[in-house]
C-alpha cells in the first residue's frame, strides 16, 4: 500500500501561500486601501491645521498684548478685557484630580475582575457588553446622570452644583473608556507569564500583582491618560451640573469652600461661555482659550505617548 503524498493534504497549498506573503508582490487591493489611508490621513492633517491656523489668527491679539493677564485672569463674560481662563484652567485640573483618584482605581479593578477571575460566564459576557456600549453614550446623557446623582440625590454629600459633582460626572464618561483600554492591556499579556508565576507556587492574585499588572502598565497609563484629555474637553454635562457660564466671584472663600460650595467652571465651559458673546474682542478671547485649551490637550497626549514609548514591552 503506497503511502499519501503530503502535496495530497495541503502541503503544496500552504508551500504557495508562504510564498506569496513572503514576496515582495503587491495586489492593487492593497496600494488602493493604502493609498486612501493616506489620503485620509492627510485630510484630517490638513483640517487641523487650517482650524489651528484660524484659532491663532482669531487669538493673536490677545497672545501679542495680554498672554499672561489672559492667564492670570478669572472668568467674566461681560467684558472682555479683563477675560481669563485662570479659574477655567484651575477647575479643570480639579476634575482632572478627581477623575484620576476615581475613574481610574475602579476601571482598572474592573479590568482585572472580567480579564483574570470572571471568565467566560455569563454576567462578564454581559458587563463586556455594557461596558462597551456605554463608551458610546452621547456625553450629554451622562451630564443627565450626573444631574439626577451627583446633583439632586447625593447632593449632601457633593454640596450640589459643585466641582466634586462636575469631577464624578466626568469620572462616570471615562470610565467605560479606561475599563476597555485596561482590558485590552491585560489581554495583550502573554499567557506564560501567568503560567510561569502559577508555576513557581504564585498564588493568582500574586501572579496579578507583581507580574500581569506590571507588564500591562504601559497599556493601562496609556488608555488612562487619554482618557483624561476626554475629560478635559467635555463641556456638555459640566453645564447640566453647574459650571458657570458668566461671571464667578468666589469672595472671601479659602479652596476648601470654593470646592465643595462655590461655582466652577472648566476650559470648554469658559469657551463655550465666551463664544455666545458677540463682537470682535470676544472672538479673540474665544480664540486664544481655544488654543490654551488645545494645547493641554497636546501636553496630555504627548505624555501618553512618552508613557507608551518609555514602558513598552515587545514580547
Amino acid at each position: 500500500m503506497a503511502l499519501s503524498s503530503p502535496e495530497k493534504y495541503g502541503a503544496k497549498s500552504a508551500a504557495t501561500v508562504t510564498e506569496r506573503l513572503s514576496s515582495g508582490k503587491r495586489h492593487l487591493g492593497d496600494s488602493v486601501v493604502e493609498i486612501g489611508l493616506l489620503a485620509a490621513l492627510m485630510s484630517a492633517l490638513l483640517i487641523l491645521l487650517v482650524l489651528i491656523l484660524s484659532v491663532l489668527e482669531n487669538a493673536w491679539p490677545i497672545l501679542s498684548t495680554r498672554f499672561g493677564d489672559f492667564l492670570s485672569s478669572g472668568l467674566d463674560a461681560s467684558d472682555a478685557a479683563n477675560a481669563g481662563v485662570w479659574q477655567a484652567m484651575r477647575g479643570t485640573l480639579t476634575m482632572a484630580i478627581i477623575v484620576s483618584l476615581v475613574a481610574f482605581p475602579l476601571g482598572v479593578a474592573c479590568a482585572v475582575y472580567l480579564e483574570e477571575y470572571a471568565g467566560k460566564s455569563l454576567l462578564a459576557r454581559l458587563t463586556r457588553i455594557n461596558v462597551r456600549n456605554l463608551a458610546g453614550v452621547p456625553s450629554i446623557v451622562y451630564g443627565i446622570l450626573g444631574l439626577a446623582v451627583f446633583v439632586k440625590f447625593a447632593g449632601g454629600f457633593t454640596g450640589g452644583r459643585t466641582v466634586i459633582a462636575g469631577g464624578l460626572t466626568l469620572s462616570v464618561l471615562v470610565l467605560p473608556i479606561v475599563i476597555i483600554t485596561a482590558s485590552e492591556a491585560l489581554r495583550a499579556v502573554p499567557r506564560s507569564i501567568r503560567e510561569g508565576a502559577l508555576g513557581v507556587g504564585a498564588t493568582q492574585w500574586e501572579t496579578i500583582r507583581s507580574h500581569v499588572l506590571p507588564a500591562a502598565a504601559p497599556g493601562i497609563l496609556t488608555g488612562t491618560v487619554l482618557s483624561l484629555s476626554r475629560a478635559a474637553g467635555e463641556a456638555a454635562p459640566l453645564l447640566l451640573v453647574g459650571g458657570v457660564t458668566g461671571l464667578l466671584t468666589t469672595g472671601n472663600q479659602g479652596l476648601w469652600e470654593q470646592i465643595t460650595q462655590g461655582g466652577f467652571t472648566s476650559m470648554p465651559v469658559a469657551i463655550f461661555s465666551y463664544a455666545r458673546q458677540t463682537g470682535a474682542d470676544f472672538r479673540e478671547v474665544t480664540g486664544a482659550a481655544s488654543l490654551v485649551l488645545l494645547v493641554l490637550v497636546v501636553l496630555i497626549n504627548a505624555i501618553a505617548i512618552l508613557l507608551r514609548n518609555r514602558f513598552e514591552k515587545r514580547w
